[in-house]
């Protein structure tokens, strides 16, 4: 029997059938599922390579000199002759793992039966982390062609190890029809689904054009944000922040980028972790000013956080940035491949011998890579001071890809910039997603803050003007060149 919800309970005892509730609802003519595999119990899988778990990881008590110590002992054949073959190999599989794309995503939660009931369609889910977890998320199935909006949980049964979940939408394909998918924090599919219009736009950047979306805010604003997806994500993950951007009259750019599946690929097809991304942003900045914009706000999401640092740092438009609003960002890329290692069970050593073929030249031809990734320049725990640019950051204390320990560390070192909160229960980048009003009241608040009018607006500009001699300024104000114009 399901029993009524009160707290998220993810684990529970296994049922080895069916639950008779699930085989009524597939055979009833308002149910699907004719054909679904026996229940099995939920198994906590490895989860994908994709961007670190909570605060502890095998490197936690390493020495920042030290992480990077390895990188003059290990050079091509020497590296193989410490670890052996085997291990060389599996370091040369994680590495390529972290920076090759993915293109299809692996469908990891059952579903087990759709119910059309008086208040509207439920969906009988197996009892995930995630799917046990109260909030408004996506689900997606039939290989991501399908798409739906899952509400609140309605029941939970801990014996039978299913949740019972309202649907509040299905914005495509059949939901009846589905077997499996995948969860996501990306609960809308467009801007049309809360209510906002968009339009299709193309920003220049190398290898072609990156289509976006824009999103007009009031007509007398000239700040517009910027809002760059995770690894493996899509724009759709942007919409969350649409609302406190409109409220605050901003315009909106909700971008593509290199690898995505959107934007052009890169010529090594390969992730930079944020060390080559930063210039697509960096020509949505431009299409941003070259069609009115003097100042921007750059919202990232996991890597996309780690995207939105390194163009704060090195983009010749970085005196325009006015604020940044990172959720569950990687800060720290040496924390979170370590913390990788450590998930998928891989050994410390090799996992930095894996770090190490992604960082070192000799590693180029190994993994693919048309330029070495520079994981110390993305450092930001090491760097925190050097971050100039007010930050606020919303970070989950159990996010299990990216750890929320190098968050708080950053705040701690440098608290003039830094503004951090914590959610609980939320996991990766699904702040919003467990408590929109709380994501959406302290996104608005902090920005309104920031985006007051300055005292002495040439102030912040002083500060970095060592960084801005050593990047080339754009400073506001001056002419940005052409529309739609593309990075230098």
């Amino acid at each position: 029997m399901l029993l009524p919800y009160g707290r998220s309970v993810r684990r529970g005892a296994a049922s080895d059938g069916v639950p008779e509730y699930v085989r009524r609802a597939r055979s009833s003519k308002n149910g699907s599922m004719a054909s679904i595999p026996g229940l099995r119990p939920a198994t906590k899988a490895n989860p994908p390579l994709a961007v670190g778990k909570t605060p502890a990881t095998t490197e936690a008590g390493m020495s920042s000199s030290a992480k990077w110590a390895v990188g003059g002992v290990i050079a091509g054949g020497a590296a193989a002759g410490l670890l052996g073959a085997g291990s060389s190999a599996l370091a040369l599989y994680f590495a390529r793992r972290v920076i090759t794309p993915v293109r299809v995503r692996d469908e990891n939660q059952e579903v087990l039966a759709v119910i059309r009931a008086a208040g509207g369609l439920q969906v009988i889910l197996a009892a995930t982390e995630d799917a046990t977890v109260e909030g408004v998320y996506g689900l997606f199935f039939d290989g991501g062609r399908g798409h739906a909006r899952i509400g609140r949980i309605i029941s939970y049964s801990p014996a039978e190890r299913t949740v019972l979940r309202e649907v509040e939408a299905v914005y495509s394909g059949d939901l009846y029809t589905a077997r499996r998918g995948y969860w996501s924090g990306a609960a809308y599919p467009d801007a049309a689904s809360i209510g906002l219009s968009a339009e299709d736009v193309q920003i220049d950047v190398e290898g072609g054009t990156a289509p976006a979306w824009l999103v007009r805010g009031t007509p007398s604003s000239d700040i517009w944000a910027i809002m760059v997806h995770g690894r493996g994500a899509s724009r759709q993950e942007c919409l969350r922040a649409l609302r406190p951007a409109q409220e605050l009259g901003m315009t909106s750019l909700v971008i593509s980028y290199r690898n995505d599946g959107l934007a052009p690929s890169a010529p090594d097809g390969r992730y930079g972790l944020g060390s080559t991304e930063w210039r697509d942003v960096e020509a949505a900045i431009s299409f941003a000013v070259a069609n009115g914009a003097k100042e921007v706000v750059l919202f990232g999401w996991s890597m996309g956080g780690a995207i939105c640092l390194q163009t704060a740092d090195l983009s010749r438009h970085h005196q325009r940035i006015r604020a940044m609003v990172l959720d569950a960002p990687v800060v720290d890329w040496v924390n979170v491949l370590a913390h990788h290692a450590q998930l998928n069970r891989i050994p410390s050593a090799v996992g930095r011998y894996g770090q190490l073929m992604m960082s070192h030249p000799l590693g180029r031809r190994l993994t693919g890579l048309a330029a070495p990734v520079d994981l110390k320049s993305m450092d930001w725990i090491s760097r925190a001071v050097e971050l100039r640019t007010p930050t606020l950051i919303l970070h989950s204390v159990d996010d299990e890809y990216v750890p929320y320990g190098p968050s708080a560390t950053i705040a701690e070192k440098n608290p003039e910039m830094v503004t951090f909160e914590t959610f609980q229960d939320a996991r990766h980048t699904k702040e919003w997603n467990v408590d929109p009003e709380r994501w959406e009241g302290l996104v608005t608040a902090w920005l309104r803050r920031q985006l007051a009018p300055r005292a002495n607006p040439g102030s912040r500009s002083r500060r970095r003007d060592d960084a801005g001699s050593r990047r080339g300024t754009d400073a506001p104000g001056t002419t940005a060149g052409p529309a739609v114009n593309g990075p230098e």
